[in-house]
């Protein structure tokens, strides 16, 4: 496991305390969790990005909700 190191201002750090006293949690232990599912949202907003890039470029084309449907007997 690496470690990283960052600067935070006392208003979140307060809020992270508090937190940490209220559920016996560590800090590294909420930092871990928001960055894990922030990180997870980024990822997923990048890949949405990725695919409206193509999708105006002419790289990947669209079909529609009935195609879609004709072509899966929905």
């Amino acid at each position: 496991m690496q470690q990283i190191n960052i600067r935070v201002d006392d208003t979140l750090v307060s809020r992270l305390e508090r937190l940490t006293k209220r559920t016996g949690r560590t800090k590294s232990f909420y930092v871990k969790e928001a960055l894990k599912e922030h990180l997870e949202d980024l990822e997923d907003a990048y890949i949405a990005k990725q695919r409206l890039d193509d999708i105006d470029s002419g790289k990947t084309k669209t079909v529609s909700w009935e195609t879609l449907k004709e072509r899966n007997n929905l």
